[in-house]
């Protein structure tokens, strides 16, 4: 062997941008975690159904405004009134009220003294007139066998 074979090797020289691409990749990687991460924490917030109680709904009345909110009270007993488009009727919760005007046929089990949720928005920034498009009624599975000749379906016939 010679003086030049001894110094020749097989492995060859490091690289200079090896780092680089290493801490591009690693960020890279990073970026996307989060961005994942945001999508999930967003979509799972966004599927919630939240609804504002009546006292919550008078107390932010300003910053509400006439956002659509989901509104869930107890509809006061002999306040519902059947008008062309729907019914009105009043929302209670302790000593405080707001009157709803609803678009659209209630649902078969609304009536009063049942509580409710109402989707819609304010009248107006001054108003406390709800205006809302549906009524959820929320009832017991029992609801059925508690009351059989309440519940009819489209057909006349009694589920």
């Amino acid at each position: 062997m010679t003086a030049t074979d001894s110094t020749t090797s097989t492995v060859p020289p490091p690289t200079r941008g090896a780092a680089p691409h290493r801490r591009r990749n690693i960020t890279a990687m990073v970026v996307i975690a989060g961005a994942v991460v945001f999508l999930l924490v967003k979509g799972i917030t966004g599927s919630l159904n939240f609804y504002e109680t009546v006292n919550e709904a008078l107390k932010q009345h300003a910053s509400l405004g006439t956002s659509t909110f989901r509104l869930e009270g107890l509809v006061k007993p002999g306040s519902i009134v059947a008008t062309a488009s729907g019914a009105s009727f009043t929302l209670v919760e302790g000593s405080h009220h707001i009157d709803v005007v609803n678009t659209g046929t209630p649902p078969q089990l609304f009536q009063g003294n049942i509580p409710v949720v109402v989707s819609g928005h304010f009248a107006s920034k001054q108003s406390t007139a709800f205006l809302s498009n549906q009524i959820l009624v929320k009832h017991s599975s029992t609801y059925i066998a508690d009351h059989p000749d309440r519940v009819k379906a489209s057909n006349g016939t009694v589920r």
